[in-house]
């Protein structure tokens, strides 16, 4: 079985652009992204995209971040949904990767059931912390759901083959990180909120708004090193390169692309 990766879009949000590349003005439209890899040992997913509420109720359920982002998340682009439309079972997900606890990146772990969740300890601890989940914006009722919760440090084989690799990229919050796989000659990077848009990482163009801006610069200089050796670079919340990505049923490559 060749691995294959899958890239689902589960809703977009507009923001304040200074909200990802400080010193912008107006306000930017983003995808709100989800990754799904079926590898002969497990199915993984990487990333939730938001609560389904928040479809109906996005006050009720993000509060203060209702004012800043405007939602456009419709009927059946919550994850469950979307796993479900490429015949894939959500309490059948193997393991459930948060690159970290933002709403638009854990808002759907509620309905991936019985995956073993990989987080970094940093982002976990932090999640449970009272300031640090008020200074990031965390909700506990996204991602402290009785998972069986694996805390990784650093960087995680999570088949010791290779082929689907953590790697820390922390700075946009305690302990992000972000995702390698590796599709037969082809190398994939998936930089969730480590690097927003191609800017980010082209110009070292950071968010207003950072956990760490010294180790989310550190981050970059890793995916840009990763590009350098021949990586592709998928950005957490680019529109215009979203808009290259294929959609599920379509795959993103496998053994056979290149």
């Amino acid at each position: 079985m060749a691995i294959k990766l899958y890239a689902l879009t589960c809703g977009w949000l507009t923001g304040p652009a200074q909200s990802f590349l400080e010193g912008e003005s107006g306000r930017l439209r983003v995808p709100v992204p989800s990754f799904l890899i079926e590898h002969p040992r497990g199915t993984v997913l990487f990333d939730t995209g938001m609560h389904v509420q928040t479809q109906t109720d996005p006050e009720g359920r993000l509060g203060w971040l209702a004012k800043v982002f405007d939602v456009e998340f419709h009927a059946g682009e919550e994850i469950g949904a979307r796993l479900q439309r490429i015949d894939i079972d959500p309490s059948r997900v193997d393991y459930l990767i948060n690159s970290h606890l933002h709403f638009d990146h854990v808002g759907g772990n509620h309905a991936i059931t019985n995956a073993r969740l990989i987080v970094q300890r940093a982002e976990w601890q932090a999640g449970r912390d009272d300031d640090l989940v008020e200074s990031n914006g965390y909700n506990r009722a996204d991602y402290d759901l009785g998972h069986d919760v694996h805390q990784v440090d650093g960087e995680h084989d999570l088949f010791e083959d290779g082929t689907v690799v953590c790697i820390p990229t922390y700075g946009h919050t305690p302990g992000h990180q972000s995702l390698r796989v590796r599709l037969g000659r082809r190398e994939i990077v998936l930089t969730a909120d480590a690097c927003y848009v191609r800017r980010t990482l082209e110009e070292l163009h950071l968010p207003s708004v950072v956990h760490d801006r010294n180790a989310m610069l550190g981050s970059l200089e890793r995916l840009r090193k990763l590009q350098a050796a021949g990586a592709e670079i998928v950005y957490g919340h680019d529109p215009e390169f979203w808009a290259t990505v294929p959609q599920a049923p379509v795959a993103i490559g496998d053994d056979g692309d290149r």
